[in-house]
């Protein structure tokens, strides 16, 4: 009885060790996922600082010295071209336009008195040129004493809305004192700063000569109703920040924007053959990011890379992958530098199917 008791025992213990050795076995093989980065044309929006300017914005500044008589416009108020805006008291200029008035008859008398006696051959033909260059002198002073009467009115030069009045009915004018601004805010520009490597990304592709849609993203964050096209592109660099200025042209019929409102831009960067993977594969070290990258004995290496562009859960890779290489996708926290490990094959499109993206 003994001794069949031992003999159960050690069945039974031989199945527990079987059983210990066949779980610690599979605990072994853990099998890690890896895929490869894809390889394709995409495209990202990218965000800019933008101002917004009216498409003509200008000071309303007085020409002449004098009391300001009449305001006929408020702030904020919408003004037609030619339409008088400001009058400044004119009685000195209408006194000079009839003096210049009266003295130019007095040189007419005068010309034509002489130009009767250089024909009867009583004065010189000099006396006569010089009668004739006093009468032209006299109407030219007519003519200033009319344009300096004229600028006593003050009008709108093109059609807009008037701003900030910055001097008051009656008060003492200075020549050249600021009365308001002016905008034109039909169309408006806004201006971004864009790097020099974008720049010349752009500038060499093929659909340069192509202008291109932009969209405004105001400061309440929603997009303004209105596409804008690039038009323009500055002359120069910013040598401080290596950055150059592009201007679009929004139409704003609305009149929404006003000049001096600040937004972002919205722009498509296009990027043709790029590698592309999904940023759970990668880590931090520091300031700079890595991956696992597994040789051709399933060795994980720990690869520096250089980000070019980011995407929703993706990053596009400028430097350090091909497509060719394998990443581990997941267990970046389970496995060490120079650590062997078994590995399944998933393709990268079915890892992008499964972050619910796609690549324009």
């Amino acid at each position: 009885m003994r001794n069949n008791l031992l003999f159960v025992s050690l069945i039974t213990l031989s199945i527990l060790t079987s059983c210990d050795t066949k779980k610690e076995h599979k605990e072994e093989i853990i099998k890690f996922l890896v895929t490869n980065p894809i390889k394709k044309d995409t495209s990202i929006t990218k965000d800019y600082v933008s101002q917004i300017h009216s498409i003509q914005h200008i000071e309303l500044r007085a020409i002449e010295r004098g009391y300001l008589k009449t305001v006929f416009v408020d702030e904020g108020q919408i003004v037609k071209q030619g339409q008088k805006m400001f009058k400044i008291m004119p009685n000195i200029y209408k006194a000079d336009l009839q003096k210049a008035t009266a003295e130019a008859k007095i040189a007419k008398i005068e010309y034509q008195n002489t130009k009767l006696l250089e024909e009867g051959n009583v004065v010189s033909k000099n006396e006569l040129a010089k009668a004739k260059a006093t009468y032209e002198k006299a109407l030219a002073e007519v003519s200033l004493a009319e344009t300096h009467l004229s600028f006593t009115d003050i009008k709108a030069p093109f059609s807009g809305i008037m701003n900030h009045l910055h001097v008051r009915q009656g008060s003492l004018l200075d020549e050249g004192e600021l009365l308001t601004t002016l905008s034109d805010n039909s169309k408006m520009w806004v201006y971004f700063n864009v790097p020099e490597s974008e720049y010349l990304d752009y500038i060499m592709s093929n659909d340069k000569n192509t202008k291109k849609a932009v969209t405004l993203l105001m400061a309440n964050n929603k997009a303004f109703n209105q596409k804008g096209i690039v038009e323009i592109i500055e002359g120069e660099f910013n040598n401080e920040t290596g950055n150059i200025a592009f201007r679009a042209t929004f139409p704003n019929p609305e009149g929404v924007l006003r000049h001096g409102e600040t937004g972002s831009i919205l722009m498509k960067v296009p990027y043709k053959d790029a590698i592309i993977i999904p940023q759970k594969t990668t880590f931090d070290i520091l300031d700079k990011k890595y991956v696992f990258v597994i040789d051709k004995n399933n060795t994980v290496v720990q690869r520096e890379i250089i980000i070019e562009a980011e995407l929703p859960h993706l990053y596009l890779v400028k430097k350090g992958l091909s497509e060719g290489d394998k990443i581990l996708l997941d267990g970046i926290r389970m496995v060490k530098n120079k650590e062997k490990i078994h590995t399944e094959y998933v393709a990268p499109e079915s890892v992008l199917s499964s972050l619910n993206l796609y690549a324009e």
